[in-house]
């Protein structure tokens, strides 16, 4: 038995999967500013979106601590290879978790912590 929740969440319509996917979008320019904007304005509107903008948002603080950490590590140099490979990596799965908004579907990203549940 689904409740609206589900269902809404489930059949998200057009407007709703362009916002999601402009959270991910967003978040690889600007940081966790957007998706925090996005989940602000829509958490209680539309579930869909608000999940993808909290995942967004979750995903956004997480890289900000791992490019903390390359750039104190950069003493060392491993940290240089750390900024590369976190470039690469919230690059190529920002632009799969937009693909998987627009598309209708959920998505987690990998190596994110979820501070916000």
């Amino acid at each position: 038995m689904e409740n609206q929740n589900e269902a809404t969440y489930l059949a998200p319509t057009q407007d709703e999967r362009t916002l999601a996917m402009l959270a991910h979008v967003l978040g690889i320019f600007v940081s966790f500013l957007a998706p925090l904007i996005i989940y602000l304005v829509k958490k209680d509107e539309s579930p869909f979106v608000s999940e993808h903008a909290k995942e967004s948002l979750n995903f956004q603080i997480s890289m900000a601590i791992y490019y903390t950490v390359s750039i104190i590590l950069i003493i060392v140099i491993i940290g240089i290879l750390g900024l590369i490979f976190l470039g690469f990596f919230s690059l190529v799965v920002g632009i799969v978790a937009a693909i998987k908004a627009l598309d209708g579907k959920p998505y987690r990203y990998p190596m994110c912590i979820r501070f916000i549940k």
